[in-house]
């Protein structure tokens, strides 16, 4: 969704769902939402389309409604990635010096730039990741991570910032790791960056306004 008026839209209303302006069982419609926002229909759409693929949204008969993304969900989605992305990372070792070197260029940029209004945190994000999990060989298994990195992908610097810079350094360690060839401590450094986030998110989850939900 490379639009910025799509992008301002999905970020709005994400931040809708997540103080709690848009309760769970409330109905995502183009038109109020558009009003809402002072925009068209066509980013707003484009918003909720994406809204719905991370899971933040079901169709219930006609109706588009707002899901609410539990502590139970968060868990086990992190739970998969920390077993799957800490095997692929003990696989990694095997990655090219260039492109570890051309990783590590990106994360050192991003920290004496800050993560900005841009994309680039997540595209650097995305992009480590995908390496690295597409370094253990299996098709199956990078589509697997990626859906699962999806589901939470709206839990970037904008809604958790305090992550921003530990991720980054989290970034470089692993990195590091890789490039030593130690298989062992580049999956136990994904692991632990992979809690880290996870735990970063719950605390946001138990912030919202109507929290009790996330704990279920």
């Amino acid at each position: 969704m490379s639009q910025p008026l799509a992008k301002q839209a999905y970020g709005k209303i994400l931040d809708m769902i997540l103080s709690g302006a848009l309760a769970p069982g409330d109905t995502l419609q183009e038109a109020k939402l558009g009003d809402a926002l002072s925009m068209s229909r066509t980013p707003v759409r484009e918003a909720i389309k994406r809204i719905e693929a991370e899971g933040l949204a079901a169709q219930e008969g006609r109706f588009l409604r707002v899901r609410r993304l539990t502590r139970g969900q968060v868990e086990e989605i992190f739970f998969l990635r920390s077993v799957l992305e800490a095997h692929c990372a003990r696989q990694a070792v095997s990655l090219a010096p260039a492109v570890l070197d051309a990783l590590e260029a990106r994360v050192r940029r991003l920290l004496d730039e800050g993560p900005g209004e841009g994309d680039e945190q997540s595209r650097v994000d995305d992009d480590l990741h995908h390496a690295i999990s597409r370094s253990a060989g299996s098709r199956t298994l990078v589509a697997t991570v990626a859906d699962l990195r999806r589901r939470t992908c709206m839990f970037d610097h904008s809604q958790v910032p305090e992550r921003f810079r530990l991720s980054c350094e989290e970034h470089l360690g692993l990195l590091a790791a890789l490039r030593a060839r130690d298989a062992d401590g580049s999956g136990r450094l994904m692991a632990t960056h992979i809690d880290h986030a996870r735990d970063a998110i719950l605390q946001r989850l138990d912030k919202a306004p109507g929290s009790r939900g996330a704990r279920t």
